[in-house]
């Protein structure tokens, strides 16, 4: 099999990580499903990633809906066909002391950053072991190896997902699925701006989403006998 027929499914795919993920896996003949929330802002992922000559289709699928994520990515298989790489970037950031963070905070935070990557990854594990192989790359953080005060419920929600994808990488491995927490720094991506985050960083020394994206390509390009299990990826700067 030859990487110009390889799969790849991405969440949080309309901006940030996961935009520029399609585009590096584009470019390396890679079709990719596209996942997000924003019709608009998929739709023109997909015509840039279609201009480079390979598949690709997006599917607007809201993952805090827990209880339809598994489903979702079952269906997903169905009309795109097999997965072969499984890309779970999508997430949200999230400032507080833990004392001032609401439960229904907490619960919204892990939800989507931990307890949704869990259920993509029950969704698409069906398929992965029928056909013997498969990567699946989590975006954790740096946060996750390293908690920091005032990013309590992101740092517990990340060291989850770092967790998650040492577990599975055991479990899986007779299966020929090989499991990669990426572990970045400070990235300038739009997660700055949301309501749910409260930092005054300088952006302009954080890493770039194309950096990132570069780093997964590189991992899942990585012959089959090898496996990333953890990449930390920081700025050069020495910004977090």
């Amino acid at each position: 099999m030859t990487e110009q027929n390889k799969s790849a499914l991405i969440t949080g795919a309309s901006s940030g990580i996961g935009k520029e993920t399609a585009l590096a896996f584009a470019s390396s003949g890679i079709d990719v499903a596209l996942i997000g929330r924003s019709v608009e802002k998929l739709a023109a992922v997909e015509n840039a990633v279609v201009k480079t000559g390979v598949k690709a289709k997006t599917y607007v699928v809201d993952l805090a809906n827990l209880s339809k994520v598994q489903e979702k990515m079952r269906q997903i298989v169905l009309d795109f066909g097999n997965i072969d790489i499984l890309v779970n970037n999508a997430g949200m950031g999230y400032t507080a002391t833990l004392s001032e963070t609401p439960l229904s905070d907490w619960q919204q935070v892990i939800d989507l950053n931990l307890t949704s990557v869990f259920e993509c990854i029950k969704g698409i594990l069906p398929s992965m072991r029928q056909q013997n192989r498969g990567t699946i790359i989590n975006v954790a953080s740096v946060a996750g190896k390293q908690a920091f005060a005032n990013w309590g419920a992101y740092s517990v929600s990340k060291a989850g997902v770092i967790a998650l994808s040492q577990a599975l990488a055991q479990e899986e491995r007779k299966n020929g699925i090989r499991v990669t927490a990426i572990c970045p720094g400070a990235v300038n991506t739009e997660i700055w701006d949301t309501k749910t985050v409260n930092a005054d960083f300088d952006r302009s020394n954080m890493l770039t989403p194309e950096i990132v994206a570069q780093s997964i390509l590189h991992t899942v390009l990585l012959p089959k006998q090898a496996v990333v299990d953890e990449l930390t990826l920081m700025p050069s700067a020495g910004v977090l």
